[in-house]
């Protein structure tokens, strides 16, 4: 599968109202001028770290897809004044001289500047960022080749790894656009680099143990290193290099390291005890597991792929920033409040904004010689097939409210080409329609169905994916607890619509409640429009379940900012159901 180009889809619905808000109310709100450029301009840290080749990265892509002049503005804005600061040996940073690149996170914070300004060229042809862009990586590299003992990480290549993060990504996005194999070969065959050879074994964190930046035990950073590994891999395909991605997806699917919510992640780490508490499900991790689903998507066309990008998307990922679009969690608990992170640097706010600039282009694919639908929302994509040849491919949906989705083709001239569309794998049962025909009955498979047939313009598919509700069955520490779930969407007890209840019970994870109770979801616009709820009931902790529920109790969709619970007991484990997106 090939991604289409940015400036070829408009999304809207949920996907593109939340695309919106954070260009609107985050991206263009930011004081650029006073928070991310003065160091820049200053360059006397002795430590650090800004993100500003993160939000330069970002910008380029919102810049891409909306055309809108004032992303323009900010994005010819930011890399002016990026450029200025660089020194005649291609340096841009934040960091005095004797610590340049060997200051911890200066690599890092150089890499991404590389990156944005080298999708600056690509989007934009801007032959200034790609001379920058090329002479900052020039820096990095002579200075790396001239004084590799000095390499940052303590000595340990597990953590040199860990604080180089994003230099792989930039390098081999350098090479894709120049053509110039220093750039690969770096990644390739330099001594103290050798992506190609990057192999460890995922560790869990250990209580007490700090945060660290290694690769074994960093969930983000593990995920960096996939993608980029899969980035290598459709340059020069080499089956070992597949071998840490599908280590990952088998820690998250087959060994408990893949959160209900659809993130990961626990201090930043990899974990598998399933708790929810405290600082879970890192913004980063969440932002890289959505890229590896979307490079392992493209590599295999393997459904599952487009399952966990879906849950990852409309819980973690949205969850993850404010109802008004202007600030942005660091962590996303399943349990205990949640809280927004104090600033608009570092690299929580910084991966949200790129991957939220990523996300058009992962709504619909170029599959081989056809088309591929793998998320759905209300959108129009103009998919170009070769040949002179295109289609465009518009959505018409409530989706997340509900599973039906009318999906209409306008090619440039009656085709033959085959349509792809991911059933989602939390549906048994589908149905597919061709122009107002018999409905098909359809089940997730582990690629995409495909409809082959000579397309006309106007001609229309409905999917219809019945959501109902399913209580999905906890594992470890969730064990003997149940989260509810509809379609893609986890639901929670949040505290703004659930004051009563949580005076008579301060732990609501505790809670039994009565599944009966469950009625049809009712309209929510609290957190967002077109959002749901659902009024139930539930019996007290340890006061039985023989008479009626007493507690009424309000669910709202995870993405509700004051969640304080998403799993729950339950009178009977025998109505509970797997989660579909682990490996059986």
């Amino acid at each position: 599968m090939t991604p289409i180009g940015l400036d070829e889809i408009k999304v809207a619905g949920e996907i593109g109202r939340r695309i919106d808000l954070t260009i609107r109310k985050n991206l263009l709100a930011l004081d650029t001028e006073n928070v991310f450029l003065p160091a820049f301009r200053q360059r006397n840290l002795e430590s650090g770290y800004i993100g500003l080749g993160k939000l330069i990265d970002a910008t380029v892509r919102f810049a891409a897809y909306t055309g809108d002049e004032k992303v323009l503005a900010l994005k010819n804005r930011l890399v002016s004044e990026a450029l200025k600061t660089q020194e005649p040996d291609g340096y841009i940073g934040i960091l005095i001289p004797t610590n340049r690149l060997w200051g911890v996170y200066d690599i890092h914070e150089m890499s991404y500047l590389v990156l944005g300004l080298t999708n600056d060229y690509r989007f934009f042809r801007e032959q200034a960022s790609l001379d920058a862009a090329k002479k900052l990586a020039g820096f990095i590299m002579s200075r790396w080749s001239a004084e590799p003992h000095r390499i940052p990480g303590s000595g340990k290549r597990a953590n040199m790894y860990g604080v180089t993060t994003g230099l792989d990504g930039a390098l081999l996005t350098l090479f894709e656009v120049t053509n110039d194999r220093r750039y690969l070969d770096f990644c390739v065959n330099s001594e103290q680099y050798k992506l190609a050879d990057w192999n460890t074994t995922i560790t869990m964190d250990a209580p007490g143990r700090p945060n660290a930046m290694d690769d074994e035990r960093h969930a983000y950073v593990f995920m960096c290193l996939c993608v980029a590994q899969l980035q290598l891999y459709a340059l020069e395909p080499n089956p070992k290099l597949l071998k840490q991605a599908r280590q990952a997806l088998d820690f998250m699917t087959r060994r408990d390291g893949l959160l209900i919510s659809g993130s990961c992640s626990l201090q930043e780490a990899w974990h598998d005890s399933q708790v929810g508490s405290g600082n879970v499900s890192e913004s980063c991790a969440t932002a890289y597991l959505t890229r590896l689903m979307d490079r392992m998507l493209r590599l295999t066309g393997e459904s599952r792929f487009g399952n966990m990008m879906e849950r990852a998307v409309y819980n973690a990922l949205f969850a993850a920033e404010s109802p008004d679009g202007r600030q942005i969690r660091y962590f996303c608990a399943l349990e205990g409040n949640r809280t927004h992170f104090d600033k608009d640097t570092f690299c929580c706010p910084n991966n949200y904004r790129r991957i939220m600039a990523e996300l058009p282009a992962m709504i619909c694919y170029r599959s081989d010689d056809g088309v591929a639908v793998n998320l759905y929302t209300q959108s129009t994509a103009r998919v170009d097939l070769g040949e002179g040849r295109s289609v465009t491919v518009g959505q018409e949906t409530d989706y997340p409210t509900s599973g039906v989705v009318k999906i209409t083709l306008t090619p440039s001239g009656p085709m033959e080409f085959p349509l792809r569309l991911r059933i989602p794998g939390w549906c048994p049962k589908a149905t597919l329609s061709v122009n107002g025909g018999r409905p098909l009955v359809v089940s997730p498979g582990k690629t995409f169905y495909e409809i082959k047939r000579t397309w006309k313009r106007g001609d229309a598919i409905v999917l219809d994916a019945p959501m109902s509700w399913r209580l999905v069955r906890g594992r470890k520490t969730q064990e003997g607890r149940a989260a509810l779930m509809r379609g893609p969407v986890l639901y929670c007890i949040g505290s703004a619509n659930n004051a009563d209840l949580l005076k008579k019970c301060d732990k609501p994870t505790d809670l039994i409640l009565d599944p009966a109770s469950l009625g049809k979801p009712v309209a929510d616009s609290s957190v967002r429009p077109g959002g749901l709820k659902v009024h139930a009931r539930a019996w007290v902790p340890d006061g039985g379940t023989s008479g009626a529920a007493s507690l009424a109790v309000i669910l709202t969709e995870f993405v509700d900012p004051t969640g304080v619970a998403t799993y729950f007991r339950l009178p009977a484990s025998t109505i509970t159901v797997d989660d579909e997106l682990m490996d059986k």
